[in-house]
């Protein structure tokens, strides 16, 4: 799943991806007082995306890809991804692409199929893997 980095490799920017997973994660709130619940769900999505790809980085590694669960079960063994993080990765990923695209659903606009519950959740999720990632780094 990712690449190790060489030891002339560029400096790890992985506290760049975390100040922006973070603020990712704040959109998401925004979005969820707005009622643009879709839009939440993806910035929680993208957030948690950003905040594993940090620790990868930190890891002086390299991932790519937009699957959270995927990335969370590429880490290596001993940062120690639990079933209950795996989960709420597969959750937020979920929310990549059907909060964008019509064509994600069988008729109307992806903001008709997303709720209020649902984007909190998706928060809550993002949460819990930025936290995580976050307690990794440091």
């Amino acid at each position: 799943m990712y690449n190790q980095v060489g030891v002339n490799a560029m400096p790890s920017r992985h506290g760049d991806w975390l100040k922006q997973a973070r603020r990712d994660l704040e959109h998401a709130r925004h979005a969820l007082r707005d009622g643009d619940y879709e839009w939440a769900c993806f910035a929680a999505q993208q957030g948690a995306e950003k905040a594993v790809k940090a620790l990868f980085q930190s890891l002086g590694a390299e991932a790519w890809g937009h699957s959270v669960s995927a990335l969370l079960s590429g880490l290596p063994a001993e940062i120690g991804v639990g079933e209950e993080l795996l989960e709420k990765g597969k959750e937020l990923d979920k929310h990549y692409i059907p909060p964008r695209y019509p064509n994600s659903h069988p008729q109307g606009a992806p903001f008709e199929y997303y709720t209020r519950t649902e984007a909190e959740r998706a928060i809550d999720n993002g949460e819990a893997v930025i936290s995580f990632c976050e307690d990794k780094v440091s």
